[in-house]
This record gives C-alpha cells, structure tokens and sequence, in this order.
C-alpha cells in the first residue's frame, strides 16, 4: 500500500504541475500543430525514413542504401523550408507520385490518443481553436479524410497558403494579419523547438511543447518551455477557466 501511495503522491504532483503551467483565463485563442500535436507523428516519421526510402530504391532501381542516402542528404539541405513539407516538391524531385505513396500506409494516420478529450474540452469552452500545419494541403486533406479532424477547428491553415512556414517570423505576421488573434491572449502548442522558439521570439502569449510527438518513439525533453504528454491533465482547468473575451 505504501508503494501505491506514494506513486499517487507523485502522479497528483505532476499532474498539478501540468495543469498550472499555463493561465487558461487568460487564453482565448489556440493555435494547434498538427503532426505530433493533434496527430501521432509516427505516420510521417514512417513514411519519410522508412516507407519512402523503400519504395523509391524498388521503384528506381537502386539499393535501399544509396534511396535512403540520397534522401536523408535533400532532408538536411531544405529542413525548416516550404519545399521540406511539400508534396509537389518531393514528387519533383523523386519523380514518383508522394500523395499516391502517403496513401499506401494511410491506416497509421491517427489522432494522438489523449486529443480527442482536449480539442473537445477547447471547443466546449468557447474558444477560437485554429489549426496551423506545415503540411502540404494534399496531406492536410488526406488526414482529414482519414481522421475528421476538422470537425475540431474553427479554422485550418496550410502555411503553404502564405509561402512560409512557421519557422519564419513572416509566417506569424502574415498569420495575425490573416486571422486577427491578439498575442497576449493566445497559446500556441507544438512539437517542434525551432517553431516554438519562433513563436515565442514573434510575442505568442502562451507557449505549450508536445514531448511525445511519436507514439514509438521515446519522450523529448523541453528545458525552455513548459510541455506535457497527455492533454487529459488540462481538461479541468480548460473547463473551470473559460477566456475573458
């Protein structure tokens, strides 16, 4: 019974960590990733260090080696760029078909198993949530046909729509523009320290990292931003506290 004990004295503590990390009085406005926030990230990760590599060295006739080489070194030169997340791109590129290979392993796309409960608990408490992907809209299509994602949103943005992505300070200019969200009453979620530090050097109020992006894969660790690895910890707070529109 100890041994219970104490591990619900820790849970209860962590757990209460989570929960006041973040003023949702004063959050009216959710800007939400989706690959890793809302979606487990283990069908892109799949999908472009596995599935792609083996499809591309079966269909160009080349060793999985020299596929996964080729690939890995075009990863590096365009990460954080318009041209990573882009289907036309990669088609170019490759010259096979991206959507029509996504669509082979369409059965790993998902909903993280703790968003439900959180985009139902948002959209309960009266607050502007707003999807903003990376994706291409070809893969945002695909992942809402597959999952029905969108019911959650008030609004989905492709940055494609701008030309940027969110690791410039242009994607958020244009973004605010756009949609009109004041900085200090909104929080903005992802998975990504390279977007979340553009976000926070932008003024983005509230800042939330996603440790366990990949339901596969181990945790990350966050030293500058609070995270968390199951938005169910929030719900109450989401719900005693709703936005001072």
């Amino acid at each position: 019974m100890a041994n219970i004990s104490l591990f619900e004295t820790f849970y209860n503590k962590r757990v209460s960590r989570e929960k006041s990390m973040l003023d949702w009085s004063k959050i009216s406005t959710v800007l939400l990733d989706m690959d890793g926030t809302i979606l487990d990230l283990h069908y892109d990760n799949h999908f472009w260090l596995h599935h792609l590599p083996q499809r591309l060295s079966e269909l160009k006739g080349v060793s999985l080696v020299e596929a996964k080489q080729s690939l890995m070194s075009h990863y590096e030169k365009v990460a954080g760029t318009i041209d990573w997340y882009c289907l036309d791109y990669w088609a170019e590129q490759t010259q096979l078909s991206i959507t029509d290979l996504k669509r082979e392993i369409q059965h790993l796309i998902r909903l993280r198993d703790d968003a439900h409960d959180f985009l139902v608990a948002l959209k309960s408490s009266g607050r502007d949530i707003v999807l903003v992907t990376n994706a291409h809209p070809d893969s945002l299509s695909l992942k809402i046909e597959r999952t029905s994602l969108d019911k959650y949103f008030d609004t989905l943005y492709s940055t494609h729509e701008f030309g940027v992505t969110k690791e410039s300070q242009l994607l958020w200019q244009r973004l605010q523009e756009k949609h009109g969200f004041e900085l200090e009453s909104t929080l903005f979620v992802d998975d990504s320290i390279v977007i979340l530090d553009s976000a926070k050097k932008y003024g983005i109020g509230q800042i939330l990292a996603v440790a366990n992006p990949d339901s596969k894969k181990a945790d990350n660790v966050f030293e500058d931003y609070p995270s968390i690895t199951d938005y169910r910890v929030l719900l109450t707070e989401i719900n005693n506290n709703k936005p001072n529109h």
